[in-house]
């Protein structure tokens, strides 16, 4: 169920110039509505913002007096800018919870992929899936490859495989060689979930299906009013059809995703 809630923040820390880990108390949005990572949750950023903005949640718990919801977002304009100048206990108008988290009911090993920001809402699948896993994480940089983040992937996966674009951290190069090099040792993996810029995704997707492995990917779209009544966020699908990434989505079977639209 969708609500509108005054939420407090009972954590804020900066992670760098441009990146912000902020914890949120959520009312009963996990113990009664599901509220878990690979959803959103739409803020509003100020009175000057028309528009809200899509934070994906990285992990949701339950908690007392109130459910808890951990936010990792960087700034990209002004309405983030204005969220990360918020501080502990300050209120947010916040709606929630929104989307669609991965399907993780198969039995099997599940293989994560994230991008950048992408890889903060697959953090509650490493941590909690009830399912074998492992990990591929792939990063600008050295200086992006946050401790507080990847150490949950690393505790919790059977394997965690950093690259980074610069060669910096871990292997030198993108995730889509190291899903190719995992999948061609054993395609016997339930699912790839994956997460991050469209291009990655499509890569991804293409090592999957190379492969005979199911994809989910979670898709990113600017969106509007964040409940489907706008067009902003329609993703072209490959029937034709035009779904929401925020109603449909953000997660898609990869191979219902029209990569050229």
């Amino acid at each position: 169920m969708k609500v509108e809630h005054k939420c407090k923040i009972v954590e804020m820390d900066r992670l760098d110039a441009n990146t912000y880990w902020m914890v949120l108390e959520v009312g009963k949005m996990v113990e009664r509505d599901g509220l878990r990572g690979g959803q959103f949750l739409h803020i509003k950023c100020g009175d000057g913002q028309l528009l809200r903005r899509p934070i994906s949640v990285a992990y949701a718990g339950c908690d007392e007096p109130e459910d808890l919801a951990t936010l990792i977002f960087e700034v990209r304009g002004e309405g983030t800018r204005w969220l990360s100048q918020r501080r502990v206990g300050d209120k947010l108008d916040v709606l929630g919870p929104l989307g669609n988290g991965f399907d993780v009911a198969q039995p099997g090993r599940y293989l994560l992929v994230g991008g950048g920001i992408g890889i903060p809402p697959l953090m509650q699948y490493a941590e909690c899936l009830e399912w074998p896993r492992v990990a591929v994480l792939g990063f600008r940089t050295k200086d992006k490859a946050f401790p507080i983040i990847t150490s949950r992937f690393q505790d919790h996966c059977e394997q965690t495989r950093i690259c980074t674009d610069d060669g910096t951290l871990g292997l030198h190069g993108f995730v889509d060689a190291q899903v190719h090099d995992l999948l061609e040792q054993d395609n016997s993996y339930a699912a790839v979930l994956a997460c991050g810029p469209k291009p990655m995704l499509k890569s991804v997707a293409k090592v999957a299906a190379e492969f005979g492995v199911p994809c989910q990917v979670s898709m990113e779209e600017r969106m509007g009013c964040g409940i489907g009544a706008c067009l902003v966020c329609a993703c072209g699908m490959k029937d034709g059809s035009r779904k929401h990434v925020c109603k449909d989505g953000p997660v898609f079977n990869a191979q219902e995703v029209d990569w050229d639209a």
